[in-house]
């Protein structure tokens, strides 16, 4: 198995508790429960970004229920401040600069939420640099952190590494969601008091929305155990697709997405027909993003053989993340091209493959750091890409042995979450 190690040695925890109960002893003092500003929320219209807060909301609940949250969102549009509020409602949603000022001066602890890299830099600095927060700890939960690897894309100039090294070497702690993302961060100098993988917060994701789930799942005939979902995926997000946000086309980008699309659909498609005609199972389209629902409808439903089609639902608009994580559990497990759907089914026990290749970051990776290789496909690798269809095939046929894979992997990240939780309560004193 590709892992590094996750334990913290002495000289980096003694590093860590030398410094601890600085932010505490504000709080003590004050006898008033510590608080943490949590940034994260990059975006709405993919429920594996929306996913990122709920799960460490709820890993911030279990494990400092007497902390107080201050959430600094980038969006909590599309009725997604609605659902944190309903699971959260001692969350403070922190919008507008005064509130923004006036959690600097309140809270004692930065926490940068999990994100695809170091999405927040700038803010980390704002903090480190403002006199509202001079002195005030700050921590990284759960990145990825790796050199580019997209086709025909430039990586990242060397002086943007180093300024993120520069910050980052000034956390608390740095905990890295795959181990690539580690690997590259040592070798560019990251030198924080503690480093160790820290699985992405989303798989902590329990935000449900059980009776539209039920009601979406009885209109389509899906019963429980008796289907599974399937999320295709673009090379490269066509955001430019997204009605009403106006992104820009990048035409590099959109052709590279035509000249994969069907190598990299074909092996679903497959998939699909032998889940179908092998394991008497339906198969659900779903999306993950705003930009899936057209690309399941061209790539997945319509080159499917009649009657195969006819035990396929696919789900012609988007939802949010309470919603689908209830149909989830609710399913025999989860493949396709995307990583958050899998990482909330796994956080919850149920199975979930996944397919990846090069112009996505290194997060998929994690699956081998948590013990799912076998659940893991490069797509750009012909060996692997043949063996998707029949790998789904064996999950869907022995539901039992896969769910204990799955609680396995569960699991481990529980094990891992807990340990990084333990740290922030080391530094907060509690």
């Amino acid at each position: 198995m590709n892992t590094f190690p996750v334990s913290h040695n002495r000289r980096s925890f003694l590093a860590l508790t030398g410094l601890a109960g600085l932010s505490a002893t504000v709080w003590a003092k004050e006898k008033r429960p510590p608080r943490i500003l949590l940034r994260s929320s990059w975006q709405t219209v993919n429920i594996g970004d929306i996913a990122h807060t709920p799960g460490v909301l709820r890993l911030l609940e279990d494990h400092l229920p007497e902390a107080e949250v201050y959430l600094w969102p980038s969006r909590v549009d599309n009725g997604v401040d609605k659902l944190l509020l309903r699971r959260f409602p001692k969350l403070r949603i922190v919008q507008g600069n005064q509130a923004l000022a006036d959690a600097f001066t309140k809270c004692d602890f930065f926490l940068h939420g999990s994100g695809a890299n170091f999405v927040a830099e700038r803010h980390v600095g704002q903090w480190l640099s403002s006199p509202k927060s001079t002195g005030k700890p700050f921590g990284v939960y759960g990145i990825s952190f790796a050199p580019k690897q997209s086709w025909k894309t430039e990586p990242d100039p060397p002086e943007l590494t180093a300024r993120s090294i520069q910050i980052l070497n000034q956390a608390r702690f740095v905990y890295f969601r795959d181990s690539e993302s580690m690997r590259f961060a040592q070798s560019k100098g990251c030198r924080a008091p503690v480093m160790a993988f820290g699985p992405d917060g989303a798989f902590a994701c329990d935000v449900r929305d059980d009776a539209k789930a039920e009601a979406f799942l009885k209109t389509n005939d899906l019963r429980p155990g008796k289907f599974m979902c399937c999320i295709p995926r673009a090379r490269y997000t066509p955001g430019w697709t997204i009605p009403g946000k106006n992104y820009a086309k990048d035409p590099i980008k959109h052709a590279r997405n035509e000249e994969m699309m069907e190598h990299d659909h074909a092996p679903l498609r497959k998939a699909i027909t032998l889940v179908v005609r092998g394991a008497d199972l339906k198969v659900l389209l779903c999306p993950e993003d705003m930009t899936q629902m057209k690309i399941s409808k061209e790539m997945l439903y319509d080159p499917l053989p009649e009657d195969v089609k006819k035990r396929v639902v696919w789900r012609s608009d988007y939802w949010l993340t309470d919603e689908a994580l209830s149909v989830y559990v609710r399913s025999a497990g989860l493949f396709g091209n995307e990583l958050h759907s899998a990482i909330m089914c796994i956080g919850n026990g149920i199975p979930a493959l996944i397919c990846r290749w090069a112009e996505q970051t290194s997060k998929g990776t994690m699956w081998c750091d948590i013990g799912l290789n076998d659940w893991l496909f490069d797509l750009d690798d012909e060996a692997q890409l043949k063996r998707v269809a029949s790998t789904v095939l064996a999950v869907a046929k022995d539901p039992a042995a896969a769910r204990k894979q799955a609680k396995a992997a569960r699991a481990r990240v529980m094990k891992l979450q807990a340990e990084t939780m333990a740290v922030l309560q080391q530094e907060l004193g509690v």
